[in-house]
Parts: structure tokens; sequence; C-alpha cells
């Protein structure tokens, strides 16, 4: 399992790092499907436009444990062999990752449901805070948001 809660400066994972941390597993052989998602602060929408964004948790130690958890208890659901994420809290602008989760498991089938709860998961049981700071003020967004 690979479970971390970075600031954004402190370390830096990419995507395709995380997906060769996770084939570092003894038991990729067993492995048919990967999957993987990049959540990526998004600038634009209809009605409004996102200059940056700060994440924020009261607790990184807590929500690190709580994050393992989560890893945890999908991969004993699903039968997958690795689960990997990194989700990063701090100062962000649009286009910069803040969540990336690669899964690897037997057949696509239960790895992309892996994958999809996953990503549900962290979103809304993970105690985040989110300041959008757009163009006509701030917008906070509490888990699940």
């Amino acid at each position: 399992m690979i479970a971390k809660i970075l600031k954004k400066d402190d370390e830096n994972f990419t995507i395709n790092q995380l997906m060769d941390e996770v084939k570092k597993n003894p038991r990729i052989n067993e492995c048919g499907a990967i999957f993987s998602f990049e959540g990526i602060v998004r600038g634009k929408e209809i009605d409004k436009t996102t200059v940056k964004m700060d994440l924020t948790t009261p607790d990184i130690e807590k929500t690190q444990v709580e994050l393992e958890e989560i890893i945890n208890d999908i991969k004993d659901k699903y039968g997958v062999v690795e689960i990997g994420v990194v989700h990063y809290v701090g100062e962000f602008k649009p286009s910069d990752p803040l969540f990336l989760a690669v899964v690897a498991g037997p057949s696509r089938v239960e790895t992309r449901d892996a994958l999809k709860e996953v990503i549900e998961r962290v979103k809304y049981e993970l105690d985040f805070k989110k300041e959008e700071h757009t163009e006509d003020g701030t917008n906070i967004i509490m888990s699940g948001g």
C-alpha cells in the first residue's frame, strides 16, 4: 500500500511515479489490470473561473491514518493486489494535480470498481477543506464537495 498525504512542495509524485511504485508489489504478476486517476484543479466552469485553490486538512496524521484504513478496506473488499494514493494539501493553480490514485488487480472489473470507490471515499470521508479563490471572491467547500 502506498498512502501519502503530502504538502504540495514537500514531495512531488507524478501519476507515472505512483504507477511505478504500485508495480513494485511482488504480486504484480497476478494482475491483469492497472487503472489510474489524476484529479486536477478545475480552472473554468460555466459560472466561475478559479484563480487558485487552498486545500487543507486540520490534522495531517489523522487524515493519513484514515486514508490507510480506506485503502485496506477497499483492498479486502475487491481483492485487488495494490493501491497507491497520493493526496496533496497546499496552494494550487488550475491544472495542478491534487489527488493521484492507482489500483492494480486481477481483472478490469474489480480493479475499476476499486478505483471508483477509492475516489469517492477519499472525496467524501476524509476531512479536507477547499478554498476556491475565484474572480468573484472565495468559496469554501468542505469534504464531499
